[in-house]
């Protein structure tokens, strides 16, 4: 990458290299740059980025590299790019994938250089900005439900390994392209090469790639890397939010990983831990992102976050600060999972702000409440039914297991993006009809069907 105007021979250094320790750097500047600038050096042929973070005297600057370290050395010369780290914007970057530089990462030709925008772009001003406004409706009928995502919000996605992170994912990106016609952003922090491969390729042939943009800073990359990839995603989510006034679903997997490298860069900066080790500096660090993602009157971002919980303790600091600034909470269950209840999203640990009478009216509201009541009843009364059998509960008792078993089943659904997979053709359902179908499950209205009837389709007028 080259997003300054002067070729090095034609450049005054505005210093040297001093010392190199693994992704620290620290420069003899003849004037100092400013914080968060960006630098560069020359070595065989290779332009090496660094951002400035400390100043550490009248000459001298600590900065973190934004490549691997292979091959510097003290006496190289730096110069200065003459502003923070830039990445090329243009509405050709969608189906493509790139690194934080802007440059491509799937063999096909660069972005054109005609305009850059700064990654450490300023939020927008609270008289530009507007509030988040309603439902922003998936087709999947669980979160649609019991946990709505909010129109121009903030939802985290909290799951392990195995238990359909990446397939729900994949599948809101699919709702976003189909459903309301807008574009995807998806910041891959932290990702394993495996990982991102998959991810393009499945997302390839489910055919939403053309309205996606993927930003990928891997896992062996530089901690600098990992910390700034986020910014420069969401660099791209705000340029299309402002140029093609759509909805952009702004995606990102994995928050906990862009928490880790800011932690990473602190130590190696030499600052004091704070909580449970974490960097002093985590609450504001995680409220710079959340900060810009805004909607405004040309377009909306609306942000699906996904967020490693360590050892399972929604308490940890990094998570904490992360839950301060979401509207939608959204945990994925092992336990779900093992039954073959995919999405495996627990229903009754889920939340959403917009889950109040006023915001969602009064049908609604009371739906999904009855609907946690019965699955609630239902999971009080599993130790006792293991136990004892379901003939030992009164009459009440096993009609409300009986519909909420029913329930649990009818919020399955085949997933669009696992067609080729499943061999089971995905399913939208309308928010409208899956209230209807709640209702009358709770009416008793499908009391006679088996329980294998309600599994794994869209809504109850569609055939089996």
């Amino acid at each position: 990458m080259n997003n300054f105007p002067l070729a090095p021979q034609t450049q005054t250094p505005i210093g040297t290299i001093v010392e190199v320790h693994s992704p620290v750097v620290i420069i003899d500047c003849s004037q100092l740059p400013p914080l968060r600038q960006a630098l560069c050096t020359y070595f065989d042929h290779t332009v090496y980025f660094f951002e400035v973070h400390q100043h550490l005297d009248e000459r001298h600057i600590r900065a973190i590299t934004l490549h691997g370290t292979a091959g510097l050395s003290r006496g190289l010369s730096v110069y200065d790019t003459g502003a923070p780290l830039q990445v090329p914007v243009s509405v050709q970057c969608l189906g493509r994938l790139l690194n934080i530089f802007g440059e491509p990462l799937d063999g096909l030709p660069p972005l054109p250089r005609e305009t850059f925008r700064n990654i450490h772009a300023k939020p927008l001003p609270l008289s530009e900005a507007i509030g988040t406004s309603g439902i922003l409706e998936t087709g999947i009928k669980v979160i649609d439900l019991l946990c709505p995502f909010v129109k121009g919000g903030k939802t985290g996605l909290f799951g392990g390994a195995g238990v359909g992170k990446t397939v729900l994912v994949m599948e809101f990106i699919h709702a976003v392209a189909t459903i309301h016609k807008g574009i995807s952003v998806f910041a891959g922090v932290g990702e394993r090469i495996r990982e991102a491969h998959e991810l393009w390729r499945e997302m390839q042939q489910a055919g939403v790639m053309d309205d996606t943009l993927l930003v990928f800073g891997q896992m062996d990359e530089s901690p600098g890397v990992r910390f700034r990839v986020v910014l420069s995603a969401l660099t791209y989510a705000e340029y299309l939010r402002d140029t093609l006034s759509k909805e952009v679903l702004f995606v990102v997997d994995n928050v906990f990983r862009f928490v880790q490298a800011g932690s990473e860069i602190s130590s190696l900066l030499g600052r004091m831990p704070a909580t449970v080790g974490y960097q002093p500096t985590l609450t504001s660090e995680v409220a710079e992102l959340e900060d810009r993602i805004l909607s405004t009157r040309q377009g909306a971002i609306t942000s699906v976050q996904a967020v490693y919980v360590p050892a399972d303790d929604m308490t940890d600091p990094a998570v904490s600060a992360i839950l301060s600034h979401l509207d939608t909470t959204v945990i994925l269950s092992r336990d779900q999972a093992s039954k073959g209840i995919y999405p495996a999203i627990d229903p009754l640990r889920s939340s959403s702000k917009l889950m109040d009478r006023h915001t969602l009216g009064d049908r609604h509201y009371a739906i999904a409440e009855a609907v946690r009541e019965h699955l609630a009843r239902y999971q009080e009364l599993e130790d006792i039914i293991a136990m004892l059998g379901i003939a030992e509960l009164s009459a009440v008792d096993r009609t409300i297991v009986m519909r909420a078993r029913k329930l649990q089943r009818y919020l399955t659904q085949p997933f669009s993006v696992l067609e080729q997979h499943t061999k089971q053709t995905g399913v939208s359902v309308p928010l409208a009809q899956t209230l209807t179908d709640c209702e009358a499950f709770l009416a008793g209205q499908y009391d006679d069907l088996s329980e294998e009837q309600c599994y794994m389709r869209g809504s109850m007028q569609d055939k089996p």
